[in-house]
């Protein structure tokens, strides 16, 4: 006689589900069954955390308005040039610029051997980039690897001779 597949689950919120476990082992349905029937059902369940899904949410936003401030007045103090796209990729994109170069900064100048004067020359190059989708690209690249990325950018960025793009 074959395991059963489908497990009536008696929730602890009082209702009740009939659950198809076919998709897992036969030898782990009871024990899965058993487990289900210690919490509340699916829907019982998205309500009660429904409020911790808008805290989540006005959190994250409150989060985002923060950093995008704090990177917009880096971008002014520092004499950053507007960045080119759409609205979202332009705030995302001043967000990255402000991580990336920041972190550059801090790796090549604060913590490596690299002058202020060469920090100047590489900030220089970064200031060449306008493009918001070059710089969300850019978010996971190495502090070291600010130096060459931007020159690479703007060699990549001449249109191409190809007639069919």
């Amino acid at each position: 006689m074959a395991v059963k597949t489908i497990w009536p689950i008696h929730h602890t919120c009082g209702h009740q589900a009939d659950r198809d476990l076919s998709d897992r082992a036969a030898d782990r349905r009871a024990g899965f069954a058993e487990w289900l029937a210690k919490q509340k059902c699916t829907d019982c369940w998205r309500a009660s955390n429904k409020g911790d899904e808008q805290d989540k949410a006005a959190w994250l936003k409150a989060k985002r308005a923060e950093e995008r401030a704090e990177s917009e007045a880096w971008s002014q103090q520092y004499r950053m040039p507007p960045l080119e796209g759409t609205e979202r990729a332009v705030a995302w994109g001043v967000r990255c610029r402000h991580q990336v170069v920041a972190a550059a900064h801090t790796a090549l100048v604060v913590e490596g051997e690299t002058s202020e004067t060469e920090w100047e020359r590489i900030e220089e190059r970064a200031r060449t980039v306008t493009r918001a989708g070059w710089w969300i690209d850019q978010r996971a690249s190495e502090p070291g690897d600010l130096d060459e990325l931007p020159q690479a950018a703007t060699e990549t960025d001449r249109p191409t001779e190809n007639p069919y793009f």
